[in-house]
């Protein structure tokens, strides 16, 4: 089975795997529903949006990276200000900026600048998000990037060095409200708490009040997956209802030949008490956050697959599945209609096979589509002064699976992929430009999260 691991804010490499990333989709052509194109831009991050304004790292044609803001409704460029990375490692991806809404409907995008102060590596600004006004500014040593946590900012800090730490900072003026020791991401946020990944030798999930910081709860990765975790497979999480859905990818020790503890398991938002889990599966791609519609394959002590199964991400349970012996051999891709309600295995110029996930049956391939990636040899982004291995996040094209020829008809990649957002739904091309469709679609993390 190919593997794909694109990176995602929630799947995360702290040890450079390079994930894979491929092209997407085309314009949206919904009748009577608004729909933009931002050609100005090639985005390489994933989006983040508030107060009706989306921001994005792009990159130029020298290599060079931008934060770019852009109106929501219409997709018009707001402004553009030099960006880079400091400290960032490659599996990670590129950085996406944190847009917060302060008071008065407002919202402040922050992002790492180039600028230099001294002994400082770059420099975190705050800017006006409508204007591009600059706010404020911190000093910046070394940080995974800038992210939203409620209506704060959290900002992963001195992570290259050994006093690394997590600040919370208010949007508006930058005060620092409180810290932890350590490195840390927002996993997820509301108004009055805040979720992080503490990533230490034994990493735990952990809630904080957001105001004072006071610790609510705690919850160690090992009592949901077992001994033997591994951060460096990657991971990523999503939010069901008010319950928090994790998933830590395998990781392979080349010096031991160990494979990490890894799978998939859900914890209570409210106490961070286990509600399932489902060890050694991975998820696979395309597919939903693990919040919503997540598809994996089960991998047994040997290291071979199973088949593949769509969970329900409330309880856990299996809504829909094939079995291994069902799997078509090799050089297929996966593929999924809008609805998952059938896996397709797309194989490029030729005949794929399809079935029907609730029934486990084959189906004809006639007049059958799914939406795959474009693309399954990426090429790594040419960043000025950054070490190799970062790509661009990952788009989808919807494909005939009965030819293995891509659908020319203009078409928006799904929910489940793209996610939504105040009812609009945002996506990259395989030339990097943005597409937005307001459809009114319920709010949904796509394939990478909600940033």
């Amino acid at each position: 089975m190919p593997v794909i691991r694109p990176y995602a804010t929630s799947a995360l490499s702290i040890a450079g795997i390079m994930f894979l990333a491929a092209c997407s989709g085309s314009d949206a052509a919904t009748v009577e529903r608004p729909t933009w194109k931002n050609s100005e831009v090639n985005a390489v991050s994933r989006t983040s949006a508030a107060a009706g304004v989306v921001a994005v790292t792009s990159m130029k044609p020298d290599g060079a990276l931008a934060t770019v803001a852009f109106d929501q409704t219409s997709g018009k460029t707001l402004w553009t200000h030099p960006a880079t990375m400091a400290g960032r490692l490659p599996g990670m991806g590129v950085s996406s900026p944190a847009i917060v809404a302060t008071a008065g409907k407002q919202a402040v995008v922050a992002a790492i600048d180039p600028a230099k102060q001294g002994k400082w590596n770059a420099t975190l600004i705050a800017r006006d998000a409508r204007t591009g006004r600059q706010m404020w500014t911190r000093p910046v040593h070394s940080s995974f990037g800038p992210q939203r946590c409620g209506s704060y900012l959290c900002l992963s800090e001195h992570t290259a060095l050994a006093g690394a730490r997590v600040v919370v900072l208010d949007p508006a003026t930058g005060k620092t409200l409180w810290k932890i020791p350590g490195v840390a991401e927002v996993e997820w946020s509301n108004a009055e708490r805040v979720v992080l990944l503490r990533l230490a030798a034994s990493p735990v999930l952990a809630a904080y009040e957001l105001k004072s910081g006071k610790l609510l709860w705690e919850q160690p990765i090992e009592q949901a997956l077992g001994e033997g975790i591994d951060m460096s497979g990657g991971w990523a999480f999503g939010a069901t209802g008010e319950d928090l859905v994790g998933y830590l990818a395998p990781y392979t020790d080349p010096r031991t030949s160990k494979t990490s503890a890894f799978g998939l398991f859900s914890v209570k938002l409210t106490d961070g008490a286990i509600n399932w889990m489902r060890p050694s599966v991975v998820r696979v791609y395309p597919s939903g956050s693990p919040g919503f519609a997540p598809v994996v394959r089960p991998v047994d002590q040997s290291g071979a697959y199973g088949g593949f199964a769509r969970l329900d991400a409330d309880s856990g349970r299996v809504l829909g599945q094939i079995s291994a012996a069902q799997v078509p051999g090799s050089g297929w891709w996966l593929a999924f209609p809008s609805g998952m309600e059938k896996m397709g295995f797309l194989k490029h110029g030729s005949p794929g096979t399809v079935f029907d996930m609730a029934s486990g049956k084959a189906l004809p391939t006639e007049e059958q589509r799914g939406w795959s990636f474009c693309a399954t040899d990426p090429k790594p982004l040419p960043l000025q002064k950054q070490p190799p291995g970062f790509y661009s996040v990952a788009s989808l094209c919807e494909f005939d699976l009965s030819t293995g020829k891509r659908v020319t008809e203009p078409q928006a990649p799904p929910a489940w992929f793209t996610g939504s957002q105040d009812g609009w739904r945002i996506w990259r091309d395989e030339k990097g430009a943005l597409h937005g469709i307001k459809d009114d679609t319920a709010p949904t993390p796509g394939m990478y999260g909600v940033s």
